[in-house]
């Protein structure tokens, strides 16, 4: 489980992207992996993007400790 919180849909449009280019380019397997992204939890996602090489720092989602603990309430 990774600890940064990720923007998932971000992430899900760029592997869409990755693997819908190299479906393009000649490479029919990657259709396999482009149904397994468009179904695939936000843990698998990840786990995919990794598998990949996928920088995920690039998709990390900045928050603010004080501004989340408002928002739920909990001081």
């Amino acid at each position: 489980m990774i600890s940064m919180n990720i923007d998932v849909e971000k992430l899900r449009k760029d592997l869409i992207d990755y693997f819908g280019s190299a479906m393009f380019s000649g490479l029919p397997m990657a259709i396999v992996d482009l149904s397994d992204i468009e179904t695939a939890s936000n843990d698998e996602l990840i786990e995919i993007a990794k598998k990949n090489n996928f920088d995920l720092t690039k998709y990390q989602i900045e928050t603010n400790y004080d501004e989340t603990i408002k928002s739920l309430d909990l001081e």
